[in-house]
């Protein structure tokens, strides 16, 4: 016997103890697969036949059976299953989880199961117990097809056990063999020319004949109709001889709609109301064959409720369908797909209030939809609704998968006048195929421990107590946050240098880079300044349209923790104007094929919080210090004169050119800034601009490109000195460190040394995108005045870096798939799952001062 079994049920083995349950589940099912009451039995009491334990144990067994169809997962339970009350539990839960139930029955010979008992030492109980048994399983043939099981196999020897094969089948919604391309068209309602005109437009060959039209797309894609096909329009009879046509041949694909079931109900003489555009099907269809009717019946009672496609990545449904219910099959499911979801109230117009549950969507696969009119389709977290109301003299709308093109062709009138008019909705938030403006955000995407999948690194761990202190500054300081599209990560710092008086030494950097085999590398100078991302938009349209942000200007500029960089917002008027100015005179808006960009740079000096910062820590630090060393020194000056302290004075001596050199090095860093005309701002990196993130360039390209952005913003721009440095060539490294130390000798912070790809993979994975080295005396701002001291110094050589190398390689990781993902039109929550990460990362206990 062949047991025909969907890839997502509940397999109930029923049969009374021995008749070979356990051993036909070890043959034709996997170990994970099973879940046995006795195996149960033994987790929750150590012995398997203590029957005392049955409660707990189907406790344990129903928690996973849970669990596991919660995933979609085929699950057989292996137990007796011969009393009704415990198969209906069972039964209950897979209705529950839109699994569909069947049942093995194992209806052997009661002396049988008895002589196999007596050879098991594990079953001691006597034959009355297999009596029993077999009397409620004969009782509960009569039962099985009605108390809910879609599938029951009956096997009645031990031969038929023996030969018994089980073939896993797909249920009918699962077409995820079937990867495209596909055009998927809305709601059509008997709009026949408009439909003729859209299958063109996609590049269908249309035969229009009468009584046998055809549509066949020279490039093999299938087009996929999401139902509602007749009613309200002009010829529905045409629609659906066409789309009957176009399926049979293999070339199309249907789901279908409440007015397509309500024709079907109709013509089968079922009791239904003429309403919302039936009575005009109905007089259409007058001049039909009985034939041509009754083939509609079978077509359209043969569509399934959604289905889902290109290995999960798409699915189709009428009305949507929410993520626990796509590739499943019950009576709710079909309901969902059909109608969708209702709050029990209703309108001024008298039409059902809709539950917008793309709104809370967070399913994997993109759903495209229908059944509710709109103006304009709008990507709603990965989900979108393509019916644009033709047959209410609004337009005939197809979605080109996977390319997520939109193609339309206008009505050509009003057929049918709405109840509610279409423009009744809400415009005026903005509508786009490529960025929702009503993505929502909700806590739950961001709150608990999170695992985090990059396409540059392994799944990255955020940690519950990490993702609360991010919550508390993303809520009460970040800019709106449809404009945090990216966070910098940290930047790593060298192994410690083993040199006389230097903590941090581009030897050390070059031979890293050089042991993970890249030989050449691009150092960077360092600016002292503040980090910043600065988004940046064409227009206000712009901004409205890419980021859903209306009334806040053309762009933004914040900080590496989400905060708006400028208090002053005029003074980020003006830098981002001028920003514009020069995007404008170079044509980048056409180079790049973009109306947006995010820009990666420094900002000088630092920023208000951090000269407050040296104002008054830092500066009074250093002054105090050296008044008391003033006041020490003469002292011990006054002593030396007599012979003795002779060498603490020259200790104190040393202290107090050390303070000397700290108050030199912060004062490099911090200056009066009135306009914007005193900020040097730095930019290195292009990030991302319209569907492209530029992390495929090399560091020069970047450099060379900011280098005509810097010259064509008047001044506002620095663009940044760099050099190219051969990491296995001596001479080439010498020069990169005589270039270093010019920089830190004239009072520079140091440089950032990056390999020449930006996305480099070394011997032992992905490599640091970046390493710093700073100069001797600007790390006196970081470790104090007497670091360089060898007391200090020796101890300071103790430091470890693996903690903020990985810390740097994590949020690398989770900065550009942040990118990637908001380029490439995933929803805000997915954008944020990241940003939100890096900025939870900034909370491990890492000493800051690396």
């Amino acid at each position: 016997m062949k047991i025909s079994l969907p890839d997502l049920s509940l397999v109930l083995l029923v049969g009374a103890s021995g008749s070979g349950k356990s051993t036909f589940a070890r043959r034709h099912f996997k170990p994970t697969e099973v879940l046995s009451s006795d195996f149960c039995r033994g987790l929750v009491a150590d012995d398997e036949n203590d029957q005392s334990a049955t409660p707990a144990a189907f406790d344990v067994l129903n928690y996973i059976v849970r669990k596991r169809l919660a995933a979609g997962r085929l699950t057989v339970i292996d137990a007796t299953n011969v009393k009704l009350e415990d198969r209906k539990s069972l039964i209950e839960l897979a209705r529950e989880y839109h699994a569909l139930a069947a049942a093995i029955v194992f209806d052997l010979p009661a002396s049988l199961c008895q002589e196999r008992n007596r050879s098991r030492a594990d079953r001691s109980f006597g034959p009355h117990v297999i009596r029993q048994q077999s009397q409620n399983l004969r009782r509960s043939l009569r039962t099985l097809q009605r108390e809910g099981f879609h599938h029951v196999s009956i096997l009645s020897s031990p031969d038929e056990v023996e030969q018994a094969e089980i073939a896993r089948v797909p249920l009918w919604t699962d077409r995820r063999s079937e990867r495209g391309p596909f055009d998927i068209i809305g709601d059509v309602h008997g709009c026949f020319d408009e439909l003729i005109e859209l299958l063109a437009t996609l590049g269908y060959a249309v035969a229009n004949s009468d009584s046998h039209p055809t549509a066949r797309h020279p490039e093999g894609r299938k087009a996929v109709f999401l139902g509602d096909l007749v009613d309200r329009g002009p010829n529905s009879p045409a629609v659906l001889r066409l789309v009957m046509a176009m399926v049979e041949s293999g070339t199309a694909l249907c789901v279908p709609g409440n007015h397509d079931v309500k024709l079907m109900l109709e013509l089968r003489g079922r009791d239904v109301r003429i309403t919302h555009g039936l009575a005009e099907t109905l007089a259409q269809l007058e001049t039909e064959s009985e034939e041509f009717k009754q083939k509609v019946v079978f077509f359209i009672d043969s569509l399934v409720s959604h289905y889902v496609l290109d290995g999960g990545k798409l699915v189709v449904a009428h009305a949507g369908l929410k993520a626990e219910l796509q590739g499943r099959a019950s009576a709710r499911v079909r309901e969902f797909a059909m109608y969708g979801e209702t709050t029990g109230e209703t309108d001024e117009y008298g039409l059902p209030v809709r539950y917008n549950w793309a709104a809370d969507y967070r399913g994997n696969a993109i759903v495209v939809y229908g059944h509710t009119p709109v103006v304009e389709p709008q990507w709603v977290n990965r989900t979108i609704c393509i019916d644009s109301g033709c047959v209410f003299g609004g337009k005939l709308t197809a979605l080109r998968y996977p390319e997520r093109e939109l193609l339309e062709v206008p009505a050509a009138k009003m057929y049918y006048a709405p109840a509610r008019p279409l423009d009744s909705q809400d415009t005026s938030k903005p509508v786009t195929p490529d960025r929702p403006y009503n993505d929502l955000l909700d806590i739950q995407d961001v709150l608990g421990k999170r695992i985090i999948t990059t396409r540059l690194s392994h799944p990255i761990t955020i940690r519950e107590e990490n993702a609360i202190a991010a919550l508390e500054v993303m809520t009460r300081f970040a800019v709106d946050p449809h404009w945090l599209i990216y966070l910098p990560p940290t930047m790593a710092p060298p192994e410690t240098s083993k040199k006389e008086e230097y903590l941090e030494h581009p030897e050390e950097v070059f031979r890293y880079f050089r042991n993970e085999g890249v030989p050449s590398v691009v150092c960077e100078e360092k600016h002292m300044g503040s980090r910043a991302v600065v988004v940046l938009c064409r227009d206000e349209e712009v901004a409205k349209k890419r980021f859903g942000i209306s009334g806040e200007g053309i762009g933004v500029v914040y900080t590496r923790t989400g905060r708006r960089f400028f208090s002053d917002r005029s003074q980020e008027t003006q830098v981002l104007s001028r920003l514009r100015l020069a995007m404008n005179r170079l044509g980048w808006w056409d180079e790049f094929a973009t109306d947006w960009i995010c820009l990666d740079a420094e900002i000088m000096p630092w920023s208000a919080k951090a000269q407050e910062l040296l104002r008054l820590q830092y500066a009074p630090t250093g002054s105090s210090a050296q008044a008391s060393l003033d006041a020490a020194v003469r002292t011990l000056e006054e002593a030396s004169k007599y012979g003795v302290a002779r060498e603490l004075l020259m200790t104190f001596e040393n202290r107090r050119a050390c303070i000397d050199r700290y108050i030199a090095a912060y004062r490099r860093y911090c200056w009066t800034v009135r306009d914007v005309n005193d900020l040097k701002i730095a930019p290195f990196h292009i990030l991302a601009t319209q569907g492209r993130v530029h992390g495929d360039k090399q560091h020069v390209w970047h450099m060379n490109k900011l280098v005509d952005l810097c010259g064509a913003t008047e001044g506002l721009l620095q663009a940044t000195p760099f050099r190219i440095v051969n990491a296995t060539d001596p001479e080439s490294e010498k020069n990169g460190i005589d270039w270093w130390l010019q920089l830190t000798g004239a009072g520079g912070e140091g440089m950032v040394v990056k390999p020449l790809d930006w996305i480099t993979r070394g011997r032992k994975g992905l490599v640091q995108p970046a390493i710093k080295c700073r100069g001797r005396e600007y790390l006196r701002i970081i470790y104090g005045p007497e670091y360089t001291l060898p007391e200090h110094l020796n101890r300071l050589r103790e430091r470890g870096v693996s903690l903020k190398r990985s810390l740097a390689l994590r949020e690398f990781a989770l900065g550009l798939e942040a990118l990637h993902r908001f380029t490439e039109g995933e929803p805000l929550y997915r954008v944020h799952e990241c940003v939100f990460g890096v900025l939870a990362m900034e909370s491990e206990p890492v000493d800051p001062r690396l």
